[in-house]
């Protein structure tokens, strides 16, 4: 039977890093405050002019490179806070690629993107649809926060990371894409959302610019996101046959340190497992996983042939997990 492998990887933060300091210079709040109740310290801002597509494209080439190849037939991206509400940022993508004319599109599954953009890109390989595909997550959403609101000011950061994934003929290989879990439930989609950007805002007569920033409600998102997570986690571990002892290490979504170590408790897991890069990055909503996976696999954390556990929980809400046996992937610049 057709499998789909990751056989590359790389990633990209914008240059510019912003401390707890400069933040709270519009907030009350403090770097002490912000560290110990989220585990961010900073976080990579994209400057004036920069937009998502560029932050994907250089994530991206960086795949292509430590590849050696460009030979894709289909691009494929995750992000929620795209070039524009209309057209996708897909395009844009793989025209600043030079990879014009191959089928793209956009996938939207918030900080789960990452998980259910890896499915679905697995299935176009598997269903025979592409051979090689690209597929990027690239997010920007520290300019959709509100300066000076404490809640949300500090937790966000921008980036982006990119995979490929390639058919593969031995089910067994190392990178082989497995069994996902995924889900959503819509009865929280006000937990944490961009509500000035869709039809809604349009028909109640909202002012875009009054409802532009992200909100959230911190406290049952927390929740939410540490019991999903959980339950995701042993579903997706036990579709791969496989039991929570024999997996190596946990790439969980970026969002909060506390949430990544409450899901380790609750698995019952040592949380020297849970690999987290939170304090640099911030949270970069669907690129947080593959900056993870990149930046564990470039320090030694995460090596060929260990079982790496991915889950993620977003907004929506959604949440999906699956696990892969790391392959020997060629390196490239991050």
């Amino acid at each position: 039977m057709r499998q789909a492998a990751l056989v590359s990887i790389g990633s990209y933060v914008p240059p510019r890093r912003v401390s707890n300091d400069e933040i709270c210079q519009k907030i009350d709040s403090s770097d002490e405050w912000i560290r110990t109740r989220t585990g961010i310290q900073y976080r990579h801002v994209a400057d004036n002019g920069m937009v998502t597509s560029d932050l994907g494209a250089e994530a991206g080439e960086r795949a292509l490179t430590a590849l050696g190849s460009r030979d894709i037939d289909m691009v494929i991206v995750s992000t929620a806070t795209g070039d524009n509400f209309s057209p996708p940022t897909a395009p844009v993508v793989a025209h600043k690629l030079g990879l014009g004319g191959v089928p793209t599109f956009d996938v939207s599954a918030a900080c789960s993107g990452f998980v259910f953009g890896l499915a679905t890109t697995a299935g176009m390989v598997r269903g025979n649809l592409a051979n090689r595909v690209l597929f990027v997550s690239a997010e920007t959403p520290y300019m959709f926060t509100d300066p000076h609101d404490r809640n949300t000011a500090p937790l966000f950061g921008d980036g982006a990371g990119a995979v490929v994934v390639a058919a593969e003929t031995d089910p067994d290989a190392p990178g082989v894409i497995g069994a996902f879990d995924l889900g959503t439930d819509g009865s929280g989609i006000d937990l944490v959302k961009i509500p000035g950007h869709g039809s809604r805002a349009r028909a109640s007569g909202a002012l875009l610019t009054e409802s532009r920033y992200i909100t959230m409600n911190g406290r049952e998102l927390f929740v939410q996101a540490v019991t999903s997570m959980e339950r995701s986690s042993r579903v997706a571990v036990a579709q791969a046959g496989l039991s929570l002892d024999d997996i190596d290490i946990v790439i969980a979504h970026q969002a909060n340190r506390r949430i990544i170590e409450a899901v380790a408790d609750e698995l019952e897991m040592d949380r020297k497992k849970f690999f987290i890069n939170i304090g640099d990055n911030g949270n970069t909503l669907s690129a947080s996983i593959p900056l993870a996976l990149k930046e564990a696999s470039d320090c030694g954390v995460l090596a060929a042939g260990h079982r790496v556990l991915i889950t993620a929980f977003g907004s929506g809400t959604s949440w999906g997990s699956t696990v892969i046996t790391w392959p020997d992937l060629p390196t490239s610049s991050s």
